[in-house]
């Protein structure tokens, strides 16, 4: 994460950026260090208060309280395998994301089973480019580590993380508006069916 950071977003350390980290819990660490520092605005984001989150979400699925198209940065680590149907949680990133908006989404495609309160997923690079345009995004990175990183001396390289980096981009009026319809159907359909089964 610090190295998305420090390439995507290392010119724009004087813009008042909005920047939600979505499963903040401070479980063992976080984000914050990197991310809430002047002008920029951290807001970590989970589904339980606690350490770290400065917004509870009802449902993961429907972000009612974060407004469309008015977040500049989205990032997530370590939280994707725990979201049960995460490409819906995709389609709500997609709709915050202002125009131009960048999304760093961290996974792993290993490691072991741990709960917390679910383990549903792992990731690999091809899986997370597919999921960024599924939420009609701009894939600009997707890679997994497979290598072992020499910095981590702890069981950091058992996950072999995973990583997406995505842009949304700023669309005509026109094909903006057909993204939200399409957008908000996709949403409805999927929520629609959760609470069917």
């Amino acid at each position: 994460m610090l190295d998305f950071k420090e390439r995507y977003l290392k010119n724009r350390d004087k813009e008042p950026l909005l920047i939600l980290d979505l499963g903040s819990f401070d479980v063992n660490g976080s984000y914050r260090g990197f991310f809430d520092i002047s002008p920029w605005l951290y807001r970590g984001v989970d589904m339980t208060e606690g350490e770290n989150v400065d917004i509870v979400l009802n449902n993961p699925y429907d972000w009612k309280t974060i407004r469309s198209n008015s977040v500049d940065v989205l990032i997530s680590g370590q939280a994707f395998e725990h979201i049960e149907f995460f490409w819906i949680t995709m389609l709500e990133i997609e709709r915050v994301l202002r125009p131009g908006g960048l999304c760093c989404i961290i996974a792993p495609s290993g490691g072991s089973e741990h709960r917390y309160p679910v383990d549903c997923w792992r990731f690999y690079s091809d899986g997370f480019a597919a999921l960024g345009r599924f939420a009609r995004l701009t894939v600009v990175e997707a890679f997994t580590q497979w290598e072992p990183d020499p910095r981590y001396a702890d069981l950091s390289n058992s996950w072999r993380d995973s990583v997406l980096i995505c842009r949304k981009e700023n669309l005509h009026l026109l094909s903006a508006w057909k993204q939200k319809i399409l957008r908000g159907i996709l949403h409805k359909i999927s929520v629609m069916q959760l609470k069917g089964a």
